[in-house]
């Protein structure tokens, strides 16, 4: 608990302000902090003035101020004092006029509270008004008429009208003067409550036959700095002698009336007297107030003095009232009394209640004494009727507590619990101890907001769910539902499958469960023989921070269904038995020959198995029992029965709809095995036949059909296959290229033959696998006999470039130059292959397609020409195979001829000489071959040969 007290000077343009700054703060248990400051401002301050730090002298700094959001709380309508936060000051917010807010009443001051929340914090704030001289004294009449007697003795009194200043203190009316002085004196006389009495005194007779009217001119100055001051004009007419003045029976009276008295009361009737006759004893009764609302609120009869109600007396407004009653007679004498009238207070005011700061909203997870409002309580009345008791309503977690005498604080009072009730509607009331007490009441409607405090809860402790076996995947199984007491995000669940195995297999192949509905769906179709149930947990959790959940136990069991037919045990169906059981021909009536066992690996009813006989031979003489599967014999067995007896017996289950099994037996009537055994292998032989012959039919006529399928579809596919290669190629145009193995020019050194055989490659386009170029060979040894005479035929001529070192040569095969065509005995080709006419001019068809060792060969024969152009020297040899030992060299052409375009018949030659020489040979060489024979079939071509299958070639050879 702490004091302080400062006071500072400021100036203003109305006078001099003094302030003064009270701070008085207190800590109580709530957690409310209370203290009080006041101020002392002058009147008629200007707007936004300052009227004091209220920060500093509080200790508080101005970001508290902002935020706490403070706020100014006044329980008038009127405002005159504004906060401003940011700079943590009062200001003056308008006018202040202290005879207007206060009239006559001091000190003068202004009572309002700064509030402050989070935490809750209230101040109380005193501004007192101080009075500057802003009122001049007034007189209510301009004019005041006497009328006296001449024979008015000396010291006779007349009572004046007194001035009005609204001002106090200093500043009020000070004193009076009477100017001209010289019949009447000034007297004054100075009133117990503090106001003056104005009389004014003759002091020389008066004459009416020298003065008949008289004017006075009577002076209020007040005693502020400047002096202010107001006139009245008295006019007074001199008359005839009246000896006597009114005379009230009391100078003073004290009456007493209730608040709120209907208007009319009578309030206190006075009277006086006088001692003249006629028209000077006749006395007129009249207010002289001016101070107060005397006039507005009572009013008084002229002729008897009685005094009555005119308005409506409020205790609150004024507690009492001092009427001034002024008696005259017709002469001019005058007589005046007081009375005070007391008001009497009735317990008309309920108690006003105002919250100051609430919060709609609260947390339920709120500590104790939690303060959520603070409320101010007001009652105009006084004494018991101002005494005000405040309470909430029952039932309520919550309390009201007592700051002071006017504040009440609104707290928590034990734990809140959202999920017991969401909102609460608190109702304040507060009483006065009046009779009869008037109350009044205020509704806080509060709502609670949620806390993550509860976890979700399953609808039952632990869940059981059928399903049928052969379900299909996906299939919904049953729903589990948990709820979560808390609201909106808080009360979200979401379904988890907890992470187990069911033998071995995680439980999440078997079910799913929906995060959002809490549906449990089968993943898998279950099989009741494999797995009969299985339970895994199933958690819930809510959508909190943190979240909360919980688990629950769910057992799912599979529920059996007729899936699988009976199985036969026994008897055993072989292919290889036939024969089952063997009765007696004396077998009598019910005999035993045998008993079918089966089983159904389902269960229930399911597995409930009956067994009749379908088919039998002879189906009087066997019976078959229903529950047990005995094969009995209904009659006695006679010599006229057949041996074999085939009988049927189907097994059924009890399902729906219920499935079967059939089982054969065979049962043979004889006394021996021996009697029948011929019988049942003629039988067994023959039916076994029969099976295996119509299983081999049928397996040959499929493996029949699908070979014949197959090689349909592999002729078409080669056929079209050829088709399209064969069109690639007319349209290409690659050259073929010869390649020339390096060791040639060793050969022509020698003596004119060739010293070893020698191999040809020939290149082709990787498009000429469809060509038909074949290479046969003659009847006699492939020689080249060398001319050393026509060496110069072989030599390179530089000047002459081979096509396909041409950059320029188009794309596009050009029609062939007759200049470069060879015979057709001159080309390679079968040996004996003689063209007609279109083949001499080069339109014949072009040969076969190389295989894929040929395209492979001429493109690594490409790469080597260069190599082979340049091994070669002068001389002349020649270059099919297919020639007779008589061809010289002389007759084959130069290298550069043998070149061939693709898609045409054309060959290149070098010049006209060497065609007449070719023309030579090949008359030659057809005179030298033997006459080709028609029945001899063209040799396969030889793959071309490598650098690298020389060796091989070489070493064949030699062998």
């Amino acid at each position: 608990m702490g004091y302080k007290h400062n006071q500072r000077q400021a100036s203003n343009s109305k006078g001099t302000m003094t302030r003064q700054v009270l701070l008085f703060m207190s800590i109580l248990s709530v957690g409310l902090v209370l203290g009080q400051v006041s101020y002392t401002i002058p009147e008629e301050m200007a707007k936004g003035s300052l009227v004091g730090n209220i920060a500093h002298d509080l200790g508080l700094q101005t970001k508290r101020l902002v935020s706490g959001k403070a706020r100014i709380f006044t329980r008038s309508s009127d405002e005159f004092i504004e906060l401003n936060r940011e700079r943590g000051v009062l200001l003056v917010k308008q006018r202040i006029d202290r005879e207007e807010l206060c009239k006559q009443t001091t000190p003068c001051a202004l009572h309002f509270q700064i509030i402050l929340e989070n935490p809750m914090e209230l101040y109380t704030v005193t501004v007192q008004i101080t009075d500057i001289n802003d009122n001049a004294p007034t007189f209510e009449k301009s004019e005041m008429k006497f009328k006296i007697s001449e024979s008015a003795t000396t010291g006779a009194k007349f009572v004046l009208e007194r001035a009005v200043d609204l001002d106090v203190g200093i500043n009020d009316l000070k004193s009076y003067e009477l100017k001209p002085t010289d019949n009447f004196a000034l007297k004054v006389h100075n009133n117990a409550d503090g106001n003056k009495n104005v009389e004014m005194v003759l002091q020389k007779p008066l004459d009416r036959e020298k003065e008949e009217q008289i004017s006075l001119v009577l002076t209020a100055v007040d005693g502020g700095d400047p002096q202010l001051s107001g006139t009245m004009l008295i006019v007074i007419t001199v008359l005839d002698a009246n000896d006597n003045a009114p005379v009230f029976t009391q100078s003073s009276y004290k009456v007493t009336v209730t608040e709120n008295s209907p208007k009319g009361t009578v309030v206190a009737t006075v009277t006086a007297t006088d001692a003249d006759q006629g028209a000077y004893g006749k006395i007129t009764y009249s207010f002289t107030n001016t101070l107060d609302d005397v006039r507005k609120l009572f009013e008084v009869n002229a002729d008897n003095g009685e005094i009555s109600l005119k308005g409506n007396i409020d205790f609150e407004d004024s507690r009492n009232y001092q009427i001034h009653l002024l008696a005259s007679d017709e002469g001019g004498l005058t007589d005046s009394c007081k009375i005070t009238v007391d008001v009497q207070d009735v317990n008309d005011n309920k108690p006003e209640i105002n919250l100051l700061s609430k919060s709609n909203v609260i947390s339920e997870d709120a500590n104790a004494n939690t303060i959520i409002t603070m409320i101010s309580i007001e009652d105009n009345d006084s004494g018991e009727n101002g005494n005000v008791k405040c309470f909430i309503n029952l039932n309520v977690p919550f309390a009201l507590k007592a700051a002071n005498n006017d504040f009440y604080s609104l707290v928590t009072d034990s734990e809140l619990d959202r999920e017991g009730a969401s909102e609460y509607n608190i109702t304040v009331t507060c009483y006065d101890e009046g009779v009869p007490s008037l109350s009044s009441s205020v509704t806080l409607t509060l709502q609670i907001s949620d806390v993550n405090d509860n976890a979700p809860v399953f609808e039952r402790s632990s869940y059981e769910a059928y399903i049928v076996e052969n379900n299909t995947p996906g299939l919904s199984i049953f729903t589990v539902k948990a709820r979560d007491a808390d609201w909106n995000q808080n009360a979200r669940v979401s379904y988890i499958l907890e992470d187990s195995s069911v033998n071995g297999v995680p439980v999440s192949s078997y079910v799913s469960v929906s995060a959002d509905s809490g549906v449990i769906h089968a993943v898998r179709s279950f099989d009741y023989e494999q797995i009969k149930d299985f339970h895994f947990r199933v958690k819930a959790q809510d959508g909190g921070s943190p979240p909360l959940s919980s688990n629950v136990t769910v057992k799912i069991l599979i529920q059996d269904q007729n899936d699988n037919p009976p199985q036969v045990l026994y008897p055993v169906q072989t292919g290889g038995s036939v024969v089952g059981e063997m009765v007696p021909r004396s077998a009598d009536v019910g005999y035993l020959v045998s008993k079918v066992v089966a089983v159904d690996v389902d269960s229930g009813q399911n597995a409930w198995l009956s067994y009749k006989l379908q088919k039998a031979t002879d189906r009087a003489l066997f019976e078959v029992g229903l529950q047990n599967g005995e094969i009995r014999t209904m009659r006695q067995v006679t010599d006229k029965d057949p041996v074999n007896q085939k009988l049927t017996v189907i097994v059924e289950d009890n399902g729906q709809p219920s499935r079967s099994a059939t089982v054969i037996v065979n049962v043979a009537v004889a006394d021996s095995f021996s009697e029948v055994l011929s019988e049942f292998t003629d039988f067994t032989h023959d039916k076994e036949y029969n099976d295996n012959l119509t299983f081999y039919l049928v397996l040959a006529l499929a493996v029949v059909s699908f070979l014949f399928i197959t090689c349909l579809v592999v002729i078409i596919s080669v056929k079209i296959y050829r088709w399209r290669q064969s069109r690639v190629l007319y349209h290409s145009n690659l050259p073929v290229i010869p390649y020339y193995p390096p060791r040639y020019s060793d050969t022509l050194g020698g003596t004119g033959t060739l010293q070893h055989v020698y191999n040809y490659e020939v290149c082709r386009t990787t498009d000429s696998r469809k060509s038909d170029c074949k290479f046969g060979r003659a009847g006699s040894q492939n020689v080249l006999i060398m001319d050393p005479s026509s060496t110069g035929t072989m030599q390179r001529m530089h000047s002459e470039k081979n096509i396909l070192d041409e950059p320029d040569s188009p794309l596009e095969q050009k029609p062939p130059n007759n200049d470069w065509r060879f015979t057709q005995g001159q080309r390679p080709g079968p040996s004996g292959a003689t063209g007609g006419p279109e083949v001499a001019m080069g339109t014949g068809p072009w040969p076969q397609p190389p295989t894929e060792a040929e395209q492979l060969q001429a493109l690594m024969a490409a790469a080597n020409v260069s190599e082979a152009t340049a091994t070669l020297g002068p001389g002349t040899m020649g270059l099919s195979t297919r020639y007779s030992p008589q061809f010289t060299l002389q007759h084959v052409p130069d290298y550069r001829q043998n070149v061939y375009i693709p898609g045409s018949t054309a060959t290149l030659t070098s010049n006209p000489q060497q065609q007449q020489q070719q023309a030579t040979a090949q008359q030659a060489a057809q005179q030298a071959l033997p006459p080709p024979q028609t029945s001899a079939q063209p040799e396969p071509p030889k793959a071309a040969q490598t650098p690298a299958s020389k060796k091989k070639s070489t070493k064949k050879e030699k062998k």
